[in-house]
C-alpha cells in the first residue's frame, strides 16, 4: 500500500469514532430549542479545521446559526477550491419509526445509521479526513482551500446566503466542491455536476357552486 493507504487504514477506526461523535450532537436546525446543540456541532467541525492545520478558522455569527469558516492558503501559485457541506439536520418524528435511536449511531452490516450520517456530516467529515490524510502524510495539500459550512440548510440558508452575497471577496476560488451528494451504491462512484432547487406550490381547488354553467353547455 501506498503511505496514504497506511495512514487511512490505520486510522480508519479513529475516523469512524469522531464521525460518531459528531453525529451524536442533534443538530436540528429548525426546532429553537437545539440552538446550544447547533452550535456545539458547529464548534466540533471547527476544531477539525484546527486540528488539519487550516488558519484562520472561525465561527462567523449571523442573525440564525453560525458559518464554520477555514482556510489553506499555503500553496503559491496552485488553484484554491471551496469546498462546502453543512452540519445541521432534520428532525426526526415520528421516533417510533426508527430501528435505533436517531443520534445514536448503530453499524448494521456494512452501514451506519444515525441522523446526518448521510446529509450532511458523513459526507462532510469523509471530504475533513481526506484533507487530514493528505496533511499528514505529504506535509500539504495539493491545492489551496478554503472551507465554508453552514448550519441552516434544513431551514432555508438564509445566513449563508446573506454572507455570500455581502463578503464575495472572502470566497474567491477557481472550483467549489460541494459535499453533499450521493452515489448509487458502494461500487459505482458519481461525479454530481448539477444540482437544482426545490420549489413548494399550494395549489387551492374548489367545486364549482350551483350557480355555473357547465361546461357542456357554456357556448
Amino acid at each position: 500500500m501506498t503511505q496514504l493507504e497506511t495512514y487511512i487504514s490505520a486510522n480508519e477506526g479513529r475516523f469512524l469514532e469522531e464521525l460518531k461523535d459528531w453525529l451524536r450532537i442533534p443538530s436540528i436546525s429548525t426546532l429553537p430549542e437545539h440552538a446550544g446543540d447547533v452550535r456545539r456541532a458547529a464548534e466540533f467541525a471547527a476544531e477539525q479545521l484546527r486540528q488539519i492545520g487550516f488558519d484562520k478558522v472561525q465561527l462567523i455569527e449571523t442573525q440564525g446559526h453560525p458559518l464554520v469558516y477555514g482556510e489553506w492558503l499555503k500553496e503559491s501559485g496552485k488553484p484554491t477550491l471551496l469546498a462546502y457541506g453543512h452540519y445541521d439536520v432534520q428532525p426526526v418524528d415520528p421516533v417510533e419509526l426508527w430501528d435505533s435511536p436517531p443520534f445514536e449511531p448503530t453499524v448494521r452490516g456494512d452501514n451506519l445509521y444515525c441522523r446526518g450520517a448521510c446529509d450532511d456530516k458523513g459526507q462532510t467529515m469523509l471530504v475533513l479526513k481526506a484533507m487530514e490524510s493528505l496533511v499528514r502524510v505529504n506535509g500539504h495539500l495539493p491545492v489551496n482551500v478554503r472551507v465554508l459550512l453552514e448550519g441552516e440548510e434544513e431551514a432555508g440558508g438564509e445566513a449563508i446566503e446573506h454572507y455570500v452575497r455581502t463578503y464575495p471577496e472572502r470566497l474567491q476560488c477557481d472550483t467549489a466542491f460541494i459535499c453533499d451528494t450521493g452515489m448509487p451504491s458502494q461500487e459505482i462512484p458519481a461525479l454530481v455536476y448539477g444540482l437544482r432547487g426545490i420549489t413548494y406550490t399550494e395549489v387551492e381547488v374548489r367545486e364549482p357552486n350551483e350557480t355555473c354553467i357547465p361546461a357542456s353547455s357554456a357556448a
